[in-house]
């Protein structure tokens, strides 16, 4: 009998600095039961999914800066998200920014958390590959000031069984970095889970480059997935947040490489398909053996070496 599970991809249009965090609790609600009404068993969010992308702007003042930031999780502001999908017997990831408080000290993670359908979190992941900058840089069109407000995240890349399945999770610019797939592969993941905020201009230049980035954010992916026989679900919070467009596409691709399922709005928008997870193992056992084909003692250098050298 064929292994399956129903994902929900759950993308949000964007949230305006404005927008309350009840108004975005809401929001993630209506497309969480979205999700549940398709047969959906677990609902992927976007990455830092109850604000509006706080990155692009340079903050001097603490107490202001923690207003974005989630102290515990669920917090008096998540918890009816928990409740909700509690109550559909559905499980979500989503990500958020975590103030954690490690050996005495206050440290900020951008994290998602995985949720089963009995509203426990059974899996938690600080993203590794931050992008941008930890000061703003004058000539830039646009600021992205991830470096500057978050710490390198310490859990590694997580493996969790839930929900009858093996979920590898990642966030946004993880999956730019083939290593990211790669370890989650040989961890045993079936389905990669992530959710990202990516503009769709030029930051240096500010140059319109949607479709040149779009493009990119499908490709990472769908190399990501078909090289290492797993399903990947990719999720955006998407559209122009506070003057900044960011790129959509939120898509659900099969170990080949292929689409099932890919949104088309930049706004709130669920698609949602049941992956097959015999699929992944096919790929595995086939072309993509790892221990047969895989040549670890010419590989060194990917660990021993961070930039090119010569």
């Amino acid at each position: 009998m064929a292994r399956t599970i129903t994902i929900s991809a759950a993308q949000t249009g964007p949230h305006q600095p404005n927008d309350s965090r009840e108004s975005i609790v809401e929001r993630l609600i209506d497309l969480v039961e979205q999700g549940a009404k398709d047969g959906a068993q677990l609902v992927v969010l976007p990455e830092l999914a109850f604000t509006t992308f706080f990155p692009r702007y340079e903050i001097s003042d603490e107490e202001e800066l923690d207003q974005y930031f989630e102290a515990e999780m669920p917090s008096p502001n998540t918890q009816k998200l928990f409740d909700a999908a509690r109550k559909l017997n559905v499980g979500f990831y989503v990500g958020y920014a975590e103030l954690a408080e490690e050996e005495g000290q206050k440290k900020r993670f951008n994290t998602a958390i995985l949720v089963d359908n009995d509203g426990e979190i059974v899996g938690k992941y600080r993203k590794i590959h931050l992008p941008g900058t930890k000061a703003p840089v004058a000539e830039y069109a646009r600021q992205q000031l991830e470096k500057r407000y978050f710490e390198i995240g310490n859990l590694g890349f997580p493996v969790v069984e839930a929900l009858g399945a093996k979920i590898g999770m990642a966030i946004c610019n993880d999956r730019r970095w083939p290593e990211t797939f790669r370890v989650l592969a040989l961890k045993g993941s079936e389905v990669t889970v992530i959710g990202y905020n990516s503009v769709a201009v030029n930051r240096h230049t500010g140059a319109d480059e949607h479709e040149l980035y779009t493009y990119h954010s499908n490709l990472t992916v769908q190399a990501g997935a078909y090289q290492n026989a797993n399903w990947v679900v990719s999720v955006a919070k998407a559209g122009i947040e506070d003057g900044s467009p960011m790129v959509g596409s939120s898509v659900i691709v099969d170990p080949n490489g292929q689409f099932a399922a890919q949104t088309k709005s930049l706004n709130d928008e669920v698609v949602t398909h049941t992956i097959d997870l015999d699929t992944a193992e096919e790929s595995r056992r086939l072309m993509f053996n790892f221990e047969k084909n895989r040549r670890i003692e010419e590989y060194g250098i990917i660990t021993s070496q961070r930039g090119v050298s010569g």
